[in-house]
């Protein structure tokens, strides 16, 4: 495999402009439990072994606040630092002790086309079990962007990120066996598409995304099957207009796996999916996924 000095995508940070609403629904619907509330957030934990996986900050609008990654190590760390600042990025925080209550060192760096980047080395981690039905930890985060080969250079380039596949609309990058940590959307701006949580399995797509919809949010795209990294997905708008799914059965490669460009991800006309069951993806989830800016953007 490659040699990958970020090792994983532990979590991201989302501004809310109704913080009890989001606790609310991230709990009782989605699936996690708060195990913090410090410096006026409130981190939320899946049921593997990541301390937390969201962190919820009241806010004047919905938005992307950060996205953090986990490092290999203290040296991988420091040579990472160099690296985007030599790339351009603006410094919001040096190398030093972690303000969050998971802990480790970290750095926080603005990428030039505007999104908020953690990186952690030696953070706490807790004793994950496998639940049924509920989040295990995160899977991808999607970024929209109107530079998407620029963006890709940068996480391949100055982060050491991986391109698997390359569609029509979007890059696929990953950092360990996972096909994908992050994927990069064509768009007309900036931004966050949504965020990804991994479920146990097939079945715990289908009954969490039940759970789901009986509290009154229907699927916005899904139940179905991705092309690039096969997994299956089901994709939610939470009360703040934030793309949430469900996925499952990510693809595991290797280096090995072939790439794959956009003369091979076409589908038959009218399918939106691999299985060829999915329904059209509808306006309110289209309308969220470009609708998340990123803080002080």
């Amino acid at each position: 495999m490659t040699d990958f000095p970020v090792t994983a995508l532990r979590s991201v940070e989302l501004g809310t402009p109704d913080l009890a609403a989001s606790v609310d629904f991230y709990t009782r619907v989605w699936g996690l439990d708060v195990v913090a509330e410090a410096g006026g957030k409130v981190f939320l934990a899946a049921t593997g072994e990541d301390f937390h996986v969201l962190e919820l900050k009241q806010s004047d609008r919905a938005e992307l606040r950060k996205v953090t990654f986990r490092v290999r190590s203290a040296d991988d760390l420091t040579a990472l630092f160099a690296s985007t600042v030599a790339a351009g990025c603006a410094v919001l925080r040096e190398v030093g002790p972690a303000d969050a209550p998971s802990g480790g060192e970290r750095f926080v760096i603005r990428e030039p086309q505007g999104s908020v980047l953690e990186f952690v080395f030696g953070d706490q981690r807790r004793e994950g079990r496998v639940v049924a039905n509920r989040p295990y930890r995160l899977a991808h985060v999607n970024i929209n962007s109107a530079g998407i080969e620029a963006l890709s250079d940068f996480y391949r380039q100055t982060l050491g990120f991986r391109l698997t596949d390359r569609s029509k609309l979007m890059a696929f990058l990953c950092c360990n066996a996972d096909h994908h940590a992050v994927v990069l959307a064509e768009a007309p701006t900036n931004g966050l598409n949504h965020v990804a949580f991994l479920m146990p399995d097939l079945e715990s797509v289908m009954r969490g995304s039940g759970r789901v919809v009986d509290q009154g949010y229907p699927i916005g795209w899904g139940v179905g099957r991705h092309g690039p990294g096969d997994n299956v997905f089901a994709y939610f708008v939470d009360p703040q207009g934030v793309v949430a799914e469900y996925t499952a059965e990510v693809l595991q490669v290797d280096k090995d796996y072939r790439f794959r460009g956009p003369d091979e991800w076409v589908w038959p006309p009218g399918r939106t999916d691999h299985w060829g069951i999915a329904p059209p993806k509808s306006e309110a989830c289209k309308k969220a996924q470009i609708s998340i800016g990123f803080s002080g953007a």
